[in-house]
């Protein structure tokens, strides 16, 4: 097979991401006849274990090194978790495709109990997130959050071990790996509001490869593309990353897009939420709209103070 024939396809190493990356290199193999190479490539929150990604700093933690890759030629496409893509992308670079959406919501995983509802007070539990600990501490300003890193493996075993009483992970990674058997009870979309994009996987490109973008067009879902760039748009409007707990999530029915929306302090006594519909014509409009109602009514605030105190 010539090399023009082989398509390189970039991928942190971890379990899940290699998973995400099999899972296109097959479904792509299928399509095109032709051979696609996964090539790992290791990333900054990948090497960056024992800092919280809010205090890191920056954006696309788990995504700047393989976009490198891909601007120097040395990969042809790359997949990554939407959750992780930074709105603004560099120059030359594209995400041609959105795929099917995964279960977009949060799963409650406990070796203790069988519902959130029964935790002990002062139950220590374990999550990566901002947003996950914002509207945890609303729904039980008791609960002791402890920081959570690292791969799904590890994570987990740090629950099992009983260095937390429970942990919050998104359900698609367990569900992707096969491990939903894990999950004790998931959260309702509108109670833990998913993060912007959960669940959907973007493959992205250069974008004078023309070549390529045809390979993999088969693999973007209208639906799913439509409601995570509705919650791309909330996101860009409120230049958020890692420091902030926002979240966004959309939904489709016929040529009416829903997006549900939230800003919150990291200490969950203030919770901001909201809704807006519109046509799925301009997706990215109603994210805007939505951005700007919360704003109207505290977000800003709240936005500048999580920035003040994280320094940033």
């Amino acid at each position: 097979m010539a090399a023009s024939d082989v398509i390189r396809l970039g991928s942190r190493g971890s379990t899940l991401a290699l998973w995400q990356a099999g899972h296109i290199r097959a479904e792509v193999e299928r399509r095109t006849g032709r051979k696609v190479e996964i090539i790992k490539i290791k990333t900054t929150g990948d090497m960056i274990l024992d800092v919280p990604l809010s205090k890191v700093g920056g954006k696309g933690l788990f995504v700047k090194e393989i976009e490198e890759a891909l601007l120097s030629n040395r990969v042809d496409l790359a997949v990554h978790s939407m959750k992780d893509v930074p709105t603004d992308l560099p120059a030359g670079l594209e995400i041609s495709c959105i795929t099917l959406r995964e279960d977009p919501r949060d799963a409650f995983l406990s070796v203790k109990c069988a519902r959130f509802e029964d935790l002990p007070k002062g139950a220590r539990v374990g999550t990566s997130s901002l947003r996950r600990q914002t509207q945890l501490l609303g729904l039980r300003p008791d609960l002791s959050i402890g920081q959570l890193r690292g791969n799904l493996d590890s994570r987990i075993r740090k629950m099992e071990d009983g260095k937390y009483d429970a942990i919050i992970l998104a359900a698609a990674g367990l569900r992707r790996l096969g491990w939903d058997g894990k999950i004790r009870q998931y959260f309702p979309a509108d109670v833990s509001i998913p993060a912007i994009g959960q669940g959907a996987l973007g493959i992205e490109i250069r974008s004078d490869d023309a070549r390529t973008r045809e390979a993999v067009a088969f693999l973007n879902d209208r639906d799913t593309s439509l409601a995570v760039r509705a919650e791309r748009g909330f996101l860009k409007r409120l230049e958020g990353g890692c420091q902030v707990p926002i979240a966004a999530h959309g939904t489709t029915s016929g040529e009416t897009l829903v997006l549900a929306g939230l800003i919150g302090k990291p200490d969950g006594t203030r919770i901001l939420r909201g809704s807006r519909s519109g046509s799925v014509s301009d997706p990215e409009a109603i994210g805007v709209a939505l951005a700007e109602e919360l704003l109207s009514r505290g977000g800003r605030e709240i936005l500048d103070e999580v920035y003040r105190q994280s320094g940033s």
